[in-house]
């Protein structure tokens, strides 16, 4: 069931931003007056459809993209012997190349458009949360990729390049989107600074990296307990803290999971603090995976920003644009050798793995935000067969005065599909590769 509401919110998503950005083209098209002959969400062959007036609209089964025909547009689709013919007042090849501009902007705009107004709009109904850098009292939980840059369970973060942050996650963020970065810590009362190398986005930017690098560390009591596992048969309750296992201090989660790790599949001696009175229960059974049998409800300080509606519009602009911004930043990163293209690119696989496997809506929206403007960035890029690729090419008129020739329009978009769908085709083998 998990699998099927993770795939069917990536449709979802994708479906929206898809049929958005299309309409986008249609819409400037018709201000125009430039037929448009089919509007399509999905590729492949039509499931259903209707015709309303010149246009058909279509839904197809291949929910990876879409796209509308435009009549007239030179473009991969186009016949030679067309080409030849004096262009209809109707078509996209007989109105100015302003014109013409304005219709292949028409789904960048849009998606941009689309991005700016959910992270409005998340901004305003859920604030932002995050855990406060200079609360976490008792440091971080150091996976493999942390040690390898010297950094130790129980360090307390202060500072990312030299400077102090007041959310954790920048803590991370920073590190991906800048170079020569460094991490200020604090261990045992003195301040240490630690060289990140720059290659080391390579691993964090992997899918099977996870959370590698550090966790915040996080003291927690009992969530629900499950029937018929050894909390439950012990006694333990919901609200209780465990302080110890077998004599060791357990107060911290990464000190529980350690000690139940090593004794996976034994009986082991509980100690729990309940409405400030201990108690010890002995012979509480341990699973083979390491675990007693109970979620966990961490207690780790989280703070809650609220905004008005002027601050909502000013902080959501900002964090949509900021988007594009830090996509800038790693594609530079990516071109410097700092990460493999391989192990940064995610295709239709690892997407669909950031919505998770339960419906959420603020985290649903959130993506849905992030993509429309990494939809709308990609799109802009210079690569013939995509709406920056035509920007190019009429950019090119306009400063010129002269369009490139027929031929060589072919010719580009043909070989900018060629390159897009061996790109799709890579993407997706590399999401399988990154997962087995």
């Amino acid at each position: 069931m998990g699998t099927f509401i993770m795939i069917a919110q990536l449709l979802i998503g994708l479906s929206i931003l898809v049929g958005l950005h299309e309409l986008g083209h249609l819409l400037a098209a018709k201000m125009f007056g430039i037929k448009v002959e089919k509007f399509s969400i999905g590729f492949g062959p039509k499931i259903v459809g209707f015709k309303y007036k010149e246009t058909e609209y279509v839904i197809a089964p291949i929910f990876l993209g879409g796209y509308v025909k435009i009549a007239g547009i030179i473009d991969e689709s186009m016949d030679t012997e067309h080409l030849k013919a004096e262009p209809e007042p109707w078509e996209y090849r007989a109105k100015p190349a302003w014109q013409r501009l304005i219709v292949m902007m028409g789904g960048i705009i849009v998606n941009v458009i689309t991005g700016i107004i959910v992270f409005i709009c998340l901004t305003f109904f859920y604030g932002e949360r995050y855990t406060p850098a200079q609360d976490l009292k008792d440091g971080i939980v150091v996976g493999p990729i942390g040690k390898e840059i010297g950094l130790k369970t129980g360090d307390k973060l202060i500072k990312v390049n030299g400077e102090k942050v007041q959310k954790f996650g920048e803590f991370r963020s920073k590190i991906i989107t800048q170079r020569n970065s460094t991490y200020t810590v604090e261990r045992d009362g003195k301040e240490i600074t630690l060289k990140i190398p720059n290659n080391l986005l390579n691993k964090l930017v992997s899918m099977k990296a996870g959370n590698q690098l550090f966790l915040a560390r996080s003291r927690y009591d009992v969530g629900a307990v499950e029937k018929g596992k050894g909390a439950a048969e012990a006694g333990i309750q919901k609200g209780d803290k465990i302080i110890a296992v077998n004599g060791q201090p357990t107060e911290l989660f990464d000190q529980l999971s350690e000690v139940l790790k090593k004794n996976s599949g034994k009986k082991v001696e509980v100690t729990i603090e309940r409405e400030g009175k201990t108690q010890e229960f002995k012979g509480v059974a341990v699973d083979t995976s390491g675990r007693l049998g109970f979620q966990v409800n961490s207690l780790l300080p989280e703070k809650r920003e609220t905004f008005s509606l002027g601050a909502s519009i000013s902080k959501g602009t900002f964090d949509a644009f900021n988007v594009v911004v830090q996509q800038v930043q790693v594609f530079g990163r990516i071109f410097k050798s700092d990460a493999s293209a391989s192990k940064s690119l995610s295709g239709p696989i690892g997407i669909a793995k950031f919505f998770g496997t339960e419906w959420i809506a603020e985290r649903f929206w959130r993506l849905v935000g992030l993509l429309s403007m990494v939809l709308a960035f990609m799109n802009f890029l210079p690569i013939p067969a995509l709406d920056g690729g035509h920007v190019m090419f009429l950019t090119y008129e306009i400063v010129s005065g002269r369009p490139p020739a027929d031929r060589f329009l072919i010719i580009s978009q043909n070989i900018g599909m060629i390159l897009l769908i061996g790109l799709m085709a890579f993407a997706i083998i590399n999401d399988i590769l990154k997962v087995i």
